[in-house]
């Protein structure tokens, strides 16, 4: 049994359709990868599959609880990093994690080993008493996703891991999510628009276009597809999506991007 399965969602913003019918499973264990421009719908899939708006129609299930009528069963499973900042820079990051580890309710006698292994995991263990405000950009993206860890989730969902990072920062985000599905067999569901990071890390990935999903595969199936020397995804995207991949968006997709890459420094 998929551990995420959606059927038709979709969700509409007045006149505007911002996922149309979307219908996808995904297996325990895998990296899944929703790729596409901003505005193609992937930060809305994943605020309806973590409970945080309802679809207009159709349903979903997350570890096969439904999103509407089970939406506090679904919350106790899942993880969620969303794209702009979730660390409080006032404090360490242990304090952050213990925040998240009481906000969960991670037994007590449980909460420092798990912080420490969180902390361990995602390469923090040396900062973690220091305040956040001195974290780089991308020690900042781990300490994320080492809150939602910290409570062990069946699911974890991730928003544009490495916007506003710069590439060395990337990569090591990149490392580290890797790690989790080896380590804790975890199931992680992320969005992108950078073609190069679904190809490194997706088991397979769907991609995305005006709401609609156009392709559904491994990069590998995907790009094998279009029966060309060297085909890359992005390729793949101007093939199913007649159009080559564009990343501004709107203004305030352009404006929200820019605000959290100078938050991150």
């Amino acid at each position: 049994m998929p551990i995420v399965e959606t059927r038709n969602l979709s969700k509409r913003y007045g006149s505007s359709l911002a996922v149309k019918e979307l219908t996808l499973s995904v297996e325990s264990g895998e990296i899944f990868g929703l790729l596409g421009p901003n505005g193609a719908g992937k930060s809305t899939t994943l605020k309806m599959l973590t409970t945080l708006i309802p679809p207009t129609s159709g349903g979903a299930l997350v570890g096969g609880c439904d999103i509407v009528r089970q939406a506090n069963a679904v919350r106790r499973i899942i993880g969620y990093v969303p794209q702009l900042l979730s660390a409080d820079g006032a404090l360490s990051g242990f304090e952050n994690l213990l925040i998240f580890s009481k906000l969960y309710e991670v037994p007590r006698a449980q909460r420092r080993a798990r912080i420490e292994e969180a902390l361990e995991v995602m390469g923090l263990s040396e900062f973690a008493r220091k305040l956040v405000r001195t974290y780089s950009g991308g020690m900042i993206r781990r300490l994320e996703i080492a809150q939602a860890m910290v409570y062990r989730p069946k699911v974890l969902f991730l928003d544009e891991p490495t916007v506003g990072l710069d590439p060395v920062a990337r990569q090591a985000v990149w490392e580290r999510i890797g790690e989790l599905r080896t380590a804790y067999g975890m199931t992680i569901v992320l969005t992108t628009h950078y073609m190069e990071e679904a190809d490194d890390l997706c088991s397979r990935v769907g991609i995305l276009h005006l709401g609609e999903m156009m392709a559904l595969g491994t990069p590998a199936e995907l790009k094998a597809s279009l029966r060309v020397p060297d085909a890359t995804l992005d390729d793949v995207f101007v093939n199913f999506a007649g159009t080559s991949l564009q990343t501004g968006g709107s203004y305030r997709d352009t404006r929200r991007a820019r605000r959290t890459a100078r938050r991150l420094g």
